[in-house]
């Protein structure tokens, strides 16, 4: 897992899914800072602006993105709430803190595919006996550099009792 990515002209650094496939993870007061996007029938709109937004948030604070960690919260057809790791508070920014043990599954391909995959997702925690309170989405590159990468990782990350 790294803290951030050396090369000014990526714009999302190379996702390893290695560290999150198939995974548990516990988070105590983890940092995050919160903003939203709007979306249609859950199709985000403007989300480039968000993270540009959040961004310039963190780089003016001097602080790091932890694993460029973004967790997306469809709260609603209509609206995505997204939590950006952080290394410390961040002025001017909602922050706010996770705690909790999650388990994490990566996948590949077009977005489209979100549905196979949680419906996948969905059966493997029940096989292993999992509950799940909470999930959440880590869209980990932006439409072009999953296609400059030629993968386009997308995890999902489920807080479990």
């Amino acid at each position: 897992m790294t803290t951030e990515h050396q090369d000014p002209s990526i714009c999302c650094p190379e996702f390893d899914p290695a560290p999150w496939q198939d995974k548990l993870v516990t988070w105590e007061n983890k940092k995050f800072i919160r903003d939203n996007v709007f979306t249609l029938f859950y199709m985000p709109i403007g989300f480039g602006k968000v993270m540009k937004r959040l961004d310039e948030k963190v780089r003016n604070a001097e602080a790091t993105m932890p694993d460029f960690l973004c967790l997306s919260d469809h709260t609603s057809q209509w609206n995505m709430d997204v939590y950006l790791a952080v290394d410390k508070e961040i002025p001017g920014a909602e922050n706010t803190m996770i705690s909790g043990k999650f388990f994490s599954k990566v996948y590949e391909g077009p977005y489209r595919n979100t549905g196979k995959w949680m419906k996948d997702f969905d059966a493997v925690v029940k096989t292993d006996g999992i509950t799940c309170k909470k999930v959440y989405m880590w869209y980990t590159t932006c439409p072009k550099c999953a296609k400059k990468y030629g993968k386009n990782y997308v995890a999902i990350l489920a807080e479990v009792e």
